[in-house]
């Protein structure tokens, strides 16, 4: 039996294994001098937490397979670190997760990835989420995202229900 339940403060540790296991799909892919080891560390998943990000976990059998986080930042909830365990992706965790937030947001969904990481791209694709112009994103990213100018550069932005102006 699986569920979708908040993450609980004493679940950081796996949070943060889930977290950097499924980033290794960056490297290589993303810039060069965005990706770190870890990738998150339990600082910056502190911080991201004491920010109002909110993670949501989908357990199976007393394990955590996959987190995503949430974050209220203006009019807009913003999905935010979506991951699953690589032993665990492609079996419907992730898409389990995000319909569970977007059912219980009442607002605009905005998520933000890497350009190049095609694959997330597509998933939220999947899920009725659309590309946001180029110009648009870059002003989303510095309204309602916390990230270096770098990051702007190699980001994009989705939004479901599709911003006004057929953005695409």
């Amino acid at each position: 039996m699986s569920h979708i339940r908040p993450c609980r403060n004493d679940e950081l540790t796996a949070i943060l294994a889930i977290v950097n296991a499924a980033a290794q799909a960056y490297r290589g892919v993303i810039p060069a001098d965005r990706w770190h080891e870890p990738y998150m560390s339990l600082g910056e998943l502190e911080r991201e937490i004491a920010a109002g990000v909110v993670f949501w976990g989908y357990e199976a059998g007393g394990a955590v397979l996959g987190v995503m986080g949430v974050q209220r930042v203006r009019d807009v909830d913003l999905i935010r670190h979506a991951y699953v365990s690589p032993g665990s992706q492609r079996r419907g965790v992730g898409s389990a997760l995000l319909e569970h937030l977007a059912r219980a947001s009442t607002d605009r969904l905005l998520v933000g990835t890497w350009a190049a990481a095609d694959w997330a791209v597509s998933f939220y694709r999947r899920h009725g989420f659309e590309l946001v112009s180029p110009e648009r994103t870059v002003a989303l990213l510095k309204t309602h995202w916390t990230i270096p100018e770098r990051q702007i550069e190699s980001s994009v932005v989705l939004a479901k229900p599709p911003l006004d102006g057929g953005d695409r």
